[in-house]
């Protein structure tokens, strides 16, 4: 689909996988990175990502696209998540490679969205259908609000409010404060969707709640706060308690 990965990084010097699996590898290599062995964990991983493990694929990415323990390249970056997105794409989406999956769909989302100077233009149609694919296929919250967002401005292709409230509401459902945030506002003003002020009101008091301390959010919140009656605003919070506690009940239960 995309590129094929390049040469990976590092000569193993301190790492021997021996008879080791790649998955063996992927957690000596997580394990070493999380002690602050940086030098090992980069050998494992590369060992593992050498054979095609989603896993370290995705973490040689991260700690590229960030600088993390390594000198920061987006190119390289690019490199893996492509190769993710290549080998796993049609992988199960619920199975323990999905998230690895869908936050690499994400992350070239992200890089085709933005461009890397010197090395990828940018490409917003592409960005577009990376979105669409982890948000749809994975289910992916964080695919799901840049989807949204991108409908929402007319982004890489149509422009629609309908479609962009729709999925700001799967990835608010999941607990995204920033989809929350946005689907409240399309719900207090009506757009895209029919106006409701107390809906509007209820996912933008939970996106407060959600994102503690986000001052975009709590802005948002203020202003849809001052713009509601008394009893919109005591409804709106009542219906967002009950939110959150059923929400705080569902992760216990699925914690047991």
């Amino acid at each position: 689909m995309l590129f094929a990965c390049a040469t990976l990084v590092g000569v193993a010097h301190a790492f021997d996988p021996g008879s080791m699996s790649p998955s063996e590898a992927f957690r000596t290599g997580y394990a070493a990175y999380k002690k602050g062995d940086t030098s090992q964990a980069i050998d494992a991983l590369n060992y593992a990502a050498s054979k095609g493990h989603a896993g370290a694929l995705w973490k040689l990415g991260q700690m590229y696209a960030t600088g993390d323990g390594v000198t920061k390249d987006d190119s390289k970056a690019l490199k893996m998540f492509s190769q993710v997105a290549d080998d796993y794409a049609d992988g199960n989406p619920h199975g323990p490679d999905a998230p690895f999956v869908a936050d690499a769909f994400v992350a070239l989302g992200t890089y085709y969205q933005r461009g890397i100077p010197g090395s990828v233009e940018a490409d917003v149609d592409r960005a577009r259908r990376y979105y669409l694919y982890a948000a749809s296929y994975f289910g992916d919250s964080e695919a799901q609000y840049q989807l949204a967002c991108m409908y929402l401005n007319g982004t890489g292709g149509d422009k629609s409010p309908r479609q962009a409230a729709r999925w700001y509401k799967l990835a608010a459902e999941k607990g995204h404060a920033g989809a929350q945030a946005q689907l409240g506002m399309l719900l207090f003003q009506g757009v895209g969707v029919a106006r409701n002020p107390i809906k509007g009101l209820m996912w933008l008091s939970i996106a407060r709640l959600t994102g503690r301390g986000d001052p975009t959010i709590q802005s948002k919140h203020e202003e849809a706060f001052s713009a509601a009656d008394e009893t919109e605003r005591r409804t709106a919070l009542a219906l967002a308690e009950d939110w959150m506690a059923h929400k705080d009940q569902n992760q216990s239960a699925d914690a047991q």
